[in-house]
């Protein structure tokens, strides 16, 4: 397969993974259910930088604010691929930027988080790796 082919299945993971990451979070989400460390989340509030914030408030931003750049890879790796049609090669450093960071993201999901999102990291690390190889 080609590099073009490559990164349009990856942009498709990566759009994939933004959605189920969206999607996974509109219903404040816990794979513990409704418990004492959710309900405490959203009731301990504070003051930062003259607003007042939950731990939830914090704990869902930074998760949309991944959401948004899973779509922003999703949307580059779709333009990668345009690229790639003539110009392969002045590809692979951002290919390879985008696996690495890929696999970091996959292995901190494994360490701190739970096994799927790491299982999706993998999966698109494994086509960026291919992207990377057929651009040569």
């Amino acid at each position: 397969m080609t590099t073009t082919i490559w990164l349009r299945v990856s942009a498709v993971i990566s759009l994939l993974f933004s959605a189920g990451h969206t999607l996974g979070g509109l219903k404040y989400w816990s794979p513990m259910g409704d418990n004492p460390v959710l309900q405490s989340m959203r009731s301990v509030r504070f003051d930062t930088m003259h607003v007042t914030r939950s731990y939830l408030d914090f704990y869902l931003g930074f998760g949309y604010s991944l959401s948004a750049l899973l779509l922003m890879q999703s949307i580059l790796l779709w333009q990668f691929a345009g690229i790639a049609k003539t110009a392969p090669q002045s590809l692979r450093p951002m290919i390879l930027a985008v696996g690495i960071a890929t696999l970091v993201a996959g292995v901190i999901a494994w360490r701190f988080l739970f096994p799927l999102p790491a299982v999706v990291s993998a999966v698109l690390a494994g086509t960026l790796a291919a992207a990377y190889r057929a651009a040569r």
